[in-house]
């Protein structure tokens, strides 16, 4: 929501409106990733390490956030 208001603040550039769009489909992708590590911590009798891929994929979706939510306020 921040995102989105960041971006159309001011009457809007194709530079926010791609940044903000950036950041949901990041947000969107870290909860997916979230989802199925709960689901897989709420099947095991013991939790045990997440999958490499999914903790790389979360960290990439937080880094790009960040860029992006950067990115935003300094335009702003």
């Amino acid at each position: 929501m921040l995102a989105a208001k960041a971006a159309l603040a001011g009457g809007g550039t194709v530079a926010g409106v791609v940044a903000c769009a950036v950041c949901c489909a990041c947000w969107l992708v870290f909860l997916r990733i979230a989802h199925r590590r709960i689901r897989d911590l709420a099947a095991a009798v013991a939790p045990g390490a997440p999958v490499p891929g999914y903790a790389g994929g979360a960290v990439l979706c937080t880094v790009v956030m960040a860029v992006c939510g950067a990115a935003l306020v300094w335009q702003g």
